[in-house]
């Protein structure tokens, strides 16, 4: 099945029911595609809210050469089909893979104009090849994001549960404490004025994670959990 088949075979799975119906959900599907193309675009120097940093990177891959970018952008429109069909308004850092940005300060400025009730970064990790396993990474008190610090992290450990449960991929065992990893260095997170976490769903050095990952089935699991994580965030409030 193609990669267009699947998604509309998830939009066409039955359910007259809308959950999500009058929410607002961002998804950042972390890099593009086409970065590798435009080093000085992606190298130019952005405010994170603490410092300065590059507006993106070309994220990492598998050994055998499968882009994060890819990666993200898959479970991104598997979880973008999931999220219409529960009745939410989906807004989107990027709609394709083949472009370049847009910048990390931007893709927060997106999200927030948009006024997300929830928000997630998707990402997969470059780590140590024998580590494995999911880490949600969670804003710290930094100005713009202070209001939403306590529900972000609601948020991030039902997503976890839910992660974990779906798909099978354990807690980090090498990024953070039982799952979790605070960071203040990440403009997505530092800039955020709506609840939002960034998952790294996999370490795509680690061979047991790497051989997964590229499947659809996994991806599409991967996104039914965000869906999951998602809902029972918003429906709790």
């Amino acid at each position: 099945m193609t990669f267009l088949a699947s998604l509309l075979a998830v939009l066409s799975m039955a359910g007259a029911h809308h959950p999500l119906a009058g929410k607002v959900v961002g998804i950042d599907p972390g890099h593009n595609g086409g970065n590798f193309s435009d080093p000085s675009f992606i190298n130019q120097p952005v405010w994170n809210g603490r410092e300065q940093e590059a507006c993106d990177t070309t994220g990492t891959e598998t050994n055998a050469g499968y882009t994060e970018a890819r990666f993200n952008f898959n479970v991104a429109m598997y979880l973008r089909a999931y999220l219409v069909r529960e009745g939410a308004k989906v807004v989107m850092t990027r709609r394709t893979n083949h472009g370049v940005g847009p910048c990390i300060d931007r893709r927060a400025q997106i999200l927030n104009k948009a006024g997300a009730d929830v928000a997630i970064d998707i990402h997969a990790d470059g780590g140590p090849p024998s580590g494995r396993g999911v880490a949600i990474l969670t804003p710290v008190p930094d100005g713009p994001n202070d209001k939403v610090i306590a529900a972000s992290r609601r948020f991030g450990r039902v997503l976890l549960d839910r992660y974990t449960a779906l798909t099978g991929i354990p807690v980090s065992n090498y990024d953070g404490t039982n799952g979790f990893a605070p960071r203040n260095n990440l403009a997505g997170l530092n800039l955020t004025t709506v609840p939002k976490v960034l998952i790294e769903c996999v370490n795509m050095r680690n061979a047991a994670d790497a051989a997964g990952l590229v499947k659809p089935a996994f991806q599409k699991l991967a996104a039914k959990s965000m869906a999951e994580a998602i809902t029972g965030f918003l429906k709790s409030r």
